[in-house]
């Protein structure tokens, strides 16, 4: 019996899509609940980039090889992050919380993740990815503003690092720990950036007001 050219390449393309999808729910994300958390992260990722269509005009910006300083360990930290290393790597967590366990570790980190969009959404045209001055640019202190001078690098470091006890392994943790370390050097580079563009007076009074990252600790 002949066989139908056509169905066979439905059939091979069929057998490795499921072969990709499987690759890429592999990993800490194999198994309910933690998929919960990549679905998270997914889905902040998602709205995150639709949202940065919404921002207004950049007057200046910190130039592309200072910033390096602070995007290295954050690529580091994102590859080892990723699910697929601990799988390539046939790691094991350190330790298991159970499905309750990580159902509570899910909340905190859309606790995090609520954070990082209620600072999105109050700084407005201002918010930027990158380290800029934008046009008409002024210091925000109020809602998070009020709290921590950098909310959405607080509630993602925090996100991260919950995510990274979590799954447990130690390219997770690893990766979570660069993340946030890449993102406390950018928020550090920030605040000389704003210093120089907004002036010493109103950005350094707002320095020595909130504290940097994390809320209630004494302004550094």
């Amino acid at each position: 019996m002949a066989v139908d050219p056509l169905a066979h390449m439905v059939r091979d393309m069929l057998h490795d899509s499921g072969q990709l999808l499987a690759f890429a729910w592999s990993g800490w994300t194999a198994t309910w609940p933690t998929q919960l958390l990549a679905i998270i992260w997914i889905l902040w990722v998602i709205s995150w980039v639709v949202a940065s269509f919404w921002s207004g005009q950049t007057k200046k910006h910190v130039m592309t090889g200072e910033s390096l300083k602070y995007r290295f360990p954050i690529l580091v930290g994102a590859i080892l992050f990723l699910p697929w290393t601990g799988k390539v790597l046939g790691e094991k967590p350190l330790w298991q919380f159970g499905s309750l366990g990580i159902y509570v570790l899910a909340v905190l980190v859309l606790a995090g993740i609520s954070f990082t969009w209620w600072a999105r959404i109050h700084l407005g045209r201002f918010w930027s990815n990158a380290i800029t001055h934008k046009e008409g640019h002024q210091v925000i202190d109020t809602g998070p503003y009020g709290f921590v001078r950098h909310p959405i690098y607080t509630g993602l470091i925090f996100g991260m690092l919950v995510t990274g006890i979590a799954v447990g392994t130690v390219t997770a943790i690893l990766g979570a720990v660069l993340i946030s370390l890449g993102m406390s050097l950018k928020a550090r580079m920030e605040e000389g950036f704003l210093t120089a563009e907004l002036g010493a007076d109103a950005y350094g009074s707002y320095c020595r007001r909130v504290p940097m990252l994390i809320p209630f600790l004494p302004p550094t």
